[in-house]
This record gives structure tokens, C-alpha cells and sequence, in this order.
């Protein structure tokens, strides 16, 4: 069991989410400078100057140095749910899960352990890998002849199975606390750039000699666009995260009914 642990984390390692974000950073940073803040977008090919009139990516630049961090938060929430659903997609194995489990189901009740091996060999994935070993359980407890009871056996078969669901589930759950932690993050981040852009907006209020439109200009565009940055982080994350929960539920589901109707089936059976 030591063995199929240690297989079994290593099989678990995914995409590092530090790596991801860093790398999300570098690229954050190159859009931020070299897309948004590309002298097209500005008055005289110069981005210390305004941003052309309805020119987006250059109003984008002005939101100030929190906009590639937001981008950071952004990409790393698109690539971690993008690893995710690939990852989620292996687990749940090749055919159609309802299928698969009534299929299993189906050759359980025909008491042909052999075919439900089968079936989990051609569909692969955690659920199949789980359902495997409560089979070999199964055929080990039906074979018994050193006496041991019934509620033994069965208990014995039960342990196998949570056994092997609770080696699966760093699988599908790994990365899934990172994309928690975005939706928060990025609506808190686009807060703060928010909250600056606004101090800049009544300093150039309060100047002396006037209103510095330009300068509030500036304030204005900083605000809004971490705002919405922030939003659009925060909105993805939540989506996300809730997305591959579902998912991973409804594989904990599969699970389960696969496991009871093999206890069940060796309760009737033996």
C-alpha cells in the first residue's frame, strides 16, 4: 500500500501553480509595456502623453503599475482552470461516466468481476483506478477460506475503496485552493488600484490653480480600469472554481455508487 502511495503522488503532481503565476507575471508584464503601453496607442508615439482619443490599450496602460499585476491574477486563473479541466477530464476516464457505471453496475449484479475489470482497464481515469481496486478486494474476500466473517470482508472491501478515493483526490483537487484564493485576490487587488486612481482624481482636484484635466483624466482611467480588471478576475475565479467542483462532486458521486453496489452485491452474493 506504501508502494501505490508513493506511485500514486507522484502521478498527482501537476501543473505548479508558483511556476504559473510567475510565468503569468513575466507575461503580464511584457502586455503591459509592450501591448498597452506601445506608442500607437498615444498622443505623439509617446506614452508619458494621453492616450489617443477612444484608444482602449492605451487607457488600459494608464490604470497604472497594479494592471499587470492584474493581468497576473487574470492569466494565472485562465491557465490553472485550463490545467484543471484537462486534469478533471483524465480522471472522469475515456467513455461517459453515467455509462461506465452502469455498466459496472450491471456486470456486478451478473457476479462477472472479471468483466467490471475489464471495463475499468478500457475506461481508465480515478474513478475506473478506484473501482479496480474495491474489485480485486472483492475477488480476494470472496477466495477467503482462513475464516474471517462477512462484516470483516466487508469491511475490508469498504477500507480498500476509501483507501484508494482518498489517493485520488489530491488528483482532482490540486490547483482548485489557488483559483479559491483569486477570487478574492482579484477583486481586492482591483480595488486598490482602484482606491489609487481616485487619490489621484482629487489631487488634481484640489490643485492649486485649477482643475488638471489631464492629470484627472489619468486618475479616472486608473479607477475604472483596475475596477473593471479586478471584476473580471474575481467573476472568472469564481466561475471557475465552481465549475470543477461540481465536476469533481459528481466523480465523488460515481464513486460511491460504484462502491455501495459492490458491497452490496458481495453482502447478497457471499
Amino acid at each position: 500500500m506504501a508502494k501505490q502511495a508513493e506511485t500514486k503522488k507522484k502521478q498527482s503532481k501537476g501543473l505548479s501553480s508558483a511556476l504559473v503565476i510567475f510565468l503569468c507575471f513575466v507575461v503580464g508584464v511584457l502586455i503591459y509595456n509592450f501591448v498597452f503601453g506601445s506608442g500607437s496607442n498615444f498622443i505623439d508615439g509617446n506614452h508619458d502623453n494621453n492616450p489617443l482619443q477612444g484608444n482602449m490599450l492605451g487607457t488600459i496602460y494608464k490604470g497604472g503599475f497594479v494592471v499587470p499585476i492584474l493581468l497576473t491574477w487574470l492569466l494565472s486563473v485562465i491557465v490553472l482552470s485550463v490545467e484543471r479541466w484537462i486534469a478533471i477530464n483524465k480522471c472522469r476516464g475515456k467513455a461517459d461516466l453515467t455509462k461506465f457505471v452502469a455498466n459496472v453496475k450491471e456486470k456486478l449484479e451478473a457476479e462477472d468481476i472479471s468483466g467490471a475489470k475489464e471495463l475499468c482497464a478500457k475506461q481508465k481515469g480515478s474513478v475506473a483506478a478506484v473501482v479496480s481496486a474495491g474489485l480485486s478486494t472483492y475477488e480476494q474476500m470472496a477466495k477467503d477460506t482462513t475464516g474471517i466473517n462477512k462484516e470483516q470482508k466487508v469491511a475490508t472491501i469498504n477500507k480498500t475503496i476509501e483507501e484508494a478515493t482518498a489517493l485520488e483526490m489530491p488528483t482532482m483537487n490540486q490547483n482548485l485552493p489557488v483559483i479559491a484564493t483569486f477570487t478574492a485576490l482579484g477583486t481586492l487587488t482591483g480595488l486598490f488600484g482602484t482606491v489609487l486612481g481616485m487619490i489621484r482624481s482629487f489631487s488634481a482636484l484640489a490643485g492649486e490653480g485649477g482643475t488638471d484635466s489631464a492629470a484627472l483624466s489619468v486618475g479616472i482611467s486608473e479607477a475604472l480600469v483596475n475596477t473593471a480588471f479586478g471584476i473580471l478576475t474575481g467573476a472568472l475565479a469564481v466561475i471557475s472554481y465552481n465549475f470543477f467542483t461540481a465536476k469533481i462532486d459528481n466523480i465523488s458521486y460515481a464513486i460511491d455508487e460504484i462502491g455501495f453496489s459492490i458491497v452490496g452485491v458481495f453482502q447478497t452474493k457471499h
